[in-house]
């Protein structure tokens, strides 16, 4: 497919568009080209997309032992982490179908309100003392605050698509940062706020807070009108449509499956991580800020795999590096079994630190190299195939942060953290073998220039940039 190095992926109608703007469309502001009905939707999605993500995120580091002590196995609380991502996996492309009709709007404050609930309500679980009801409610619950998730999920990427059709990509990507961030401190808030006031606090904090910030988002957020639902009904659908057609591109495909893989080493680590450090007698506080080390790491490594994918850098040599720093993490965090010596903290700091740039590196380069493969296989540069691939990007996730978790308790309960952890390690290598074929294959073929655009990465900026 050839390329105009001039030619953006997102067309910049700016101009056009403003000279057809009605009298009465909102001033945009001089320095960031929104307009207030933007900033305003950007604010409060910013809010309930980082609390939403401490309600999801803040149980992991006792969790587990509190679970336990109902007489519940690794195995069967691995899947009450699990059933969260499965049950968004399923829903998430069944609310794109009934959005037009239920509008973008109600989906995501009906969402918001659910999550927020679900999240008041597994705090009482711990009320429950016979273990059969205790999972059963655990699972129900979980299953209902995931329908909420995936309908405010749903909802935003439609709202987004609509409020910002010059820069969706950004918005999109702007606003999961804040969802990125919500799940990085919220076990350290959760442990926090579980030393203080035991099982039921954090979750009644989070949700009482996510349940202000629903009541605010009612308030603050703009009514849609006709155009604008159809505009997000049109952006939900090209994004559920387009899936299989996209996944057909062999290169996509690995990046699905690299994806997947990430999201697996981190459901599985936030499963297992707990138990595995219960030897070290760390308080709850403690044992939250060794959950955000790997997920702070990230924070730092994603935005530098963005700027080297931008300076040349092929996204697949990077994803071979993230491979093996995770499978090289788990074999410090165990460490893995045929190394003759027990658990050392400082060990699993490392290991974390070091699963922490692996998985920046992997999602970073899968979501670029999905979508430059996709455009050289001649998906249109333009929304709709942002649209793709995001939601590809997000489905992938959802499945592998299902089959994480729950492997991981299966293996925590049959063989131990250490050679569990290896099942991991082995699909990590394999992922390494993979890219490292693609490449040698994509080595022998012409050349080609592809037109790399910071628009679709989430922490950079929207100048346009040139790749051989």
């Amino acid at each position: 497919m050839a390329f105009d190095e001039k030619q953006p992926l997102i067309e910049d109608n700016s101009a056009e568009s403003s000279a057809q703007t009605a009298p009465d469309t909102p001033a945009k502001t001089a320095t960031t080209g929104l307009t207030k009905r933007q900033w305003l939707t950007v604010v409060v999605f910013g809010i309930a997309n980082f609390i939403a993500a401490l309600c999801i995120s803040l149980q992991a580091p006792f969790y587990p032992e509190e679970a336990e002590a109902k007489g519940a196995s690794a195995t069967e609380y691995g899947f009450v982490f699990g059933i969260y991502e499965l049950t968004s996996f399923i829903s998430c492309p069944i609310f794109g179908v009934y959005l037009p009709k239920l509008g973008p709007r109600f989906v995501y404050n009906a969402g918001i309100f659910v999550t927020a609930g679900s999240c008041i309500l597994f705090g009482v679980l711990d009320l429950v003392r016979q273990h059969v009801s205790f999972l059963a409610l655990s699972f129900a619950v979980r299953v209902v605050e995931a329908l909420g998730s995936a309908g405010t999920l749903t909802a935003t990427f439609a709202i987004i698509a609509a409020e910002f059709p010059q820069s969706v990509a950004t918005t999109f990507a702007s606003l999961e940062t804040f969802f990125g961030l919500g799940l990085i401190v919220g076990p350290t808030i959760g442990g926090l706020l579980y030393q203080i006031g035991g099982f039921l606090l954090p979750f009644l904090v989070t949700g009482l807070v996510l349940l202000v910030g629903g009541i605010v988002s009612v308030i603050l957020l703009p009514s849609e009108d006709g155009c604008t639902q159809l505009a997000a009904a049109n952006a939900v659908a090209t994004r559920n449509s387009g899936l299989i057609a996209i996944l057909k591109v062999p290169s996509v495909s690995l990046s699905a499956v690299s994806i997947v893989v990430s999201s697996m080493s981190i459901g599985f680590i936030s499963a297992t991580l707990e138990p595995h450090l219960r030897q070290f007698g760390l308080s709850p506080v403690l044992m939250g800020v060794m959950f955000i080390v790997s997920g702070g790491m990230y924070a730092l490594i994603a935005p530098f795999a963005g700027y080297l994918c931008d300076k040349g850098v092929g996204p697949k040599v990077l994803a071979s590096i993230g491979n093996v720093c995770v499978a090289s993490s788990y074999m410090l965090v165990g460490p893995a079994p045929f190394f003759p010596i027990n658990t050392i903290l400082w060990m699993v700091i490392i290991g974390l630190l070091i699963h922490g740039t692996g998985i920046g590196l992997l999602l970073v380069s899968a979501f670029i190299d999905a979508l430059h493969s996709a455009t050289k296989n001649g998906f249109p540069d333009d929304i709709s195939t942002y649209a793709i691939v995001s939601g590809l990007w997000a489905s992938a996730f959802a499945l592998g942060a299902f089959i994480g978790p729950s492997i991981g308790g299966v293996m925590l309960d049959f063989v131990g953290f250490r050679w569990g952890s290896l099942v991991i390690v082995s699909i990590h290598i394999i992922s390494f073998f993979a890219h490292l074929i693609f490449l040698r294959v994509e080595s022998r073929q012409p050349r080609y220039t592809e037109i790399i655009t910071e628009e679709f990465h989430p922490l950079l900026g929207g100048s346009h940039h040139i790749k051989a």
